[in-house]
């Protein structure tokens, strides 16, 4: 991807690992060397049906993304998910909307964001607003939660706009608002993924193939006799495992929810790692499946 500032693409490396089926868990590492950054975390949903809409929150294992600056003394920041909710069910007009409230917090620099993004009203346009305070913390008395509640001398900046256009800062002391982002001309970076020759028996792309072309098909019904045959392949593993005394042990990463919240890499995890920033996509088959 372009870094922006210096006009040259940069390699962001990304490794993700099923690590726990009952629940469903997934851990992840990105990796960009050049930039000294990298990040890690769970990847796991909640979603409940309201009534009206379903809400997907964070699950109790996904604490958020930790993003590591190595050339600023390894900083650690975490950003926690706001929850979204997915309406429009009823009258067959899905939309997403946030309406919530989520934390970045570094207890190197004793830095703290508060964003609240904010409930949108039933009438009208929707805006996406979000509004938020950057302020100094204490990290061993980490209490407060609500931006009103930020005493005035803690504050360093204030944050207003839309997530899905302009966002804009304002340092504390000044009445001029800076522009931090504008999203409105940003798209995703096509992915670059390993030849299919390459790919192992049980990587997302292969594994999950016939299920993905049935539902391209709309073939549904065949969708959903492959997707619970995989399952079933996933308990009966499951069960061979528990008669066995044999506890599940990810491959890329040494717990499958542990550490809290960090997941680390193993040997071969690191060796995976090496393998992306060189191009070089070429392993053994996993001796243990999932399914």
């Amino acid at each position: 991807m372009d870094d922006g500032d210096h006009g040259k693409a940069v390699k962001i490396c990304y490794l993700t690992e099923q690590t726990s089926h009952h629940p469903p868990v997934s851990a992840f590492f990105i990796d960009c060397p050049e930039r000294g950054v990298s990040a890690r975390g769970f990847d796991q949903l909640s979603a409940k049906f309201t009534g009206t809409s379903i809400r997907v929150a964070p699950g109790q294992h996904n604490l958020g993304i930790f993003v590591n600056i190595e050339k600023r003394d390894n900083e650690e920041y975490q950003l926690t998910h706001p929850s979204a909710h997915l309406g429009g069910l009823l009258r067959g007009a899905l939309a997403v909307s946030v309406s919530d409230t989520c934390f970045i917090t570094c207890s190197k620099t004793r830095i703290k964001v508060i964003l609240q993004y904010l409930e949108e009203g039933w009438i009208g346009r929707a805006q996406n607003k979000v509004e938020g305070l950057i302020f100094r913390y204490d990290p061993n008395q980490d209490t407060i939660t609500r931006i009103k509640d930020v005493p005035d001398g803690d504050v360093l900046a204030r944050i207003s706009g839309s997530w899905h256009g302009e966002i804009y800062y304002t340092v504390a002391g000044t009445a001029e608002p800076r522009l931090l982002i504008d999203v409105t001309p940003l798209f995703p970076v096509p992915k670059t993924l390993p030849p299919e020759e390459d790919q192992l028996s049980n990587e997302s792309l292969k594994f999950w193939a016939g299920v993905t072309k049935a539902i391209k098909e709309k073939r549904y019904s065949e969708a959903t006799r492959l997707k619970q045959e995989i399952e079933e392949r996933q308990r009966e593993k499951a069960a061979e495992r528990q008669q066995k005394n044999e506890s599940w042990q990810p491959r890329f990463f040494t717990g499958s929810v542990t550490p809290m919240g960090r997941p680390e890499l193993t040997e071969e995890g690191y060796t995976a790692l090496q393998g992306l920033r060189n191009g070089d996509y070429k392993l053994a088959e996993s001796e243990i499946k999932g399914a």
